[in-house]
């Protein structure tokens, strides 16, 4: 891109967290290619992530963590994406469940005192398991048909299936989301792995994103402790997006940045290989390379036209989250806009590249035709498109005044 990747920086603190994410990204990306071949799991990249106290970026500094807040996050995400689109939307998820209960705790605090001081030392992997095949993305509002319900003994039983849990072949614990018996609403409990009647069944075979382990689990007479139960007030378990309530006051929505992120990530790399590759290709049917013919230039301009302002769309708005707490509430909408425009500048930004390469841009030979298919899955993680344009228009017009309507500016006909 046309400026430094350190341009949004502020600080040394910002420069070096970014180093050490562009240096994990690097290595990430020689490994990149057999994972998305093979649907496997990058498990020797979460290990360096954990050595490298990757995994601690957003735990409280009081506990051992780096303390990053919104800002910290996607400036790492975004680069790591580059390296590895499936490792950086996974680990996000981790960053979130974590950076929004250092920002608004909810669970118990002595809970949160030992999963934060094991996170800091690479001890965590945490996300939420809250989709299910019935409910479909559970930022529509559907009810877990997961139930759980009093054990005879005491605590809780559960039972269920679900799907999309990202990061399941590693993950330490899962964030599971139920309809509780007594409650008849959410709830969530955190369930750690090896707990007997928990198993993942390998179920995830697709387009893009394919080394994300988003595999089934199964929750089979899993037995808790009362203590399991985290969220008994129906709030979200964690992957499941802004609510409408989020965007309309403010809650955790901020912390949902971390996905356009890691997609803004993936069109970063697909149009750096554009470039490159138009620079250093010389067909002997013309003089120069072909980055040098009027048309590939106006692709290449088209690129970096699309790419600045959503970098700068994202990078504001994460700082202003971390900056300027009490406005949470005026501008967390923004955060389900700020999504759409990013998908809509990266999605094109890789349909752009591909014509830039051209045919050769199908090679598996070349990360291009994977950067293709990682930008996809994109427009279907949280918030989804119609839910926040809905929002958006009925906030529109819950904001026209009365003395709006009597004047005549909602165009109502004048008398004349």
């Amino acid at each position: 891109m046309v400026l430094p990747d350190d341009f949004w920086c502020r600080d040394d603190d910002e420069r070096a967290i970014l180093k050490q994410a562009g240096e994990l990204a690097d290595r990430f990306a020689a490994r990149a290619a057999k994972h998305d071949r093979e649907g496997s799991f990058p498990h020797e990249n979460f290990s360096e992530l954990a050595g490298a106290g990757y995994l601690a970026l957003t735990v409280p500094r009081t506990y051992g963590g780096a303390g990053g807040g919104v800002f910290a996050m996607v400036l790492c995400q975004e680069r790591l994406a580059r390296g590895d689109g499936s490792t950086a939307l996974g680990v996000g998820w981790h960053l979130f469940t974590l950076g929004k209960q250092a920002q608004a705790p909810s669970w118990p605090d002595a809970l949160l005192e030992r999963l934060f001081s094991a996170a800091a030392r690479g001890e965590v992997l945490i996300n939420a398991a809250v989709s299910e095949p019935a409910t479909g993305s559970p930022s529509r509002g559907g009810r877990p048909q997961t139930a759980a319900r009093r054990a005879p003994d005491g605590g809780w039983r559960l039972d269920g299936r679900k799907t999309f849990t990202t990061l399941a072949p590693a993950l330490t614990h899962f964030v599971v989301s139920a309809t509780a018996q007594g409650i008849e609403r959410t709830a969530s409990f955190l369930v750690p792995r090896g707990t007997p009647g928990l198993r993942v069944e390998e179920s995830w075979d697709a387009l893009g994103m394919r080394a994300t382990g988003s595999h089934d689990l199964v929750l089979d007479g899993v037995v808790l402790e009362e203590g399991a139960l985290v969220e008994p007030s129906g709030r979200d378990g964690g992957g499941a997006g802004p609510s409408g309530a989020e965007l309309r006051g403010g809650g955790s929505a901020g912390w949902n940045l971390h996905i356009p992120a890691v997609y803004l990530g993936v069109a970063r790399a697909a149009a750096d290989f554009a470039v490159t590759y138009a620079a250093g290709r010389r067909p002997n049917s013309i003089t120069g390379s072909i980055a040098e013919l009027p048309h590939i230039e106006q692709k290449l301009g088209q690129m970096q036209r699309l790419l600045l302002p959503a970098y700068d769309f994202l990078f504001s708005l994460a700082r202003r989250w971390d900056t300027d707490p009490a406005a949470r509430p005026q501008f967390a909408a923004a955060m389900g806009v700020c999504k759409l425009v990013v998908m809509d500048a990266a999605t094109t930004v890789v349909d752009l590249a591909m014509r830039v390469v051209g045919g050769a841009g199908l090679s598996r030979r070349l990360p291009l035709e994977r950067y293709y298919r990682d930008v996809r899955p994109g427009l279907h993680n949280p918030p989804m498109e119609d839910a926040v344009l809905t929002g958006l228009a009925r906030q529109a017009v819950r904001a026209v005044s009365p003395q709006d309507l009597a004047s005549g500016a909602a165009g109502t006909p004048s008398a004349e």
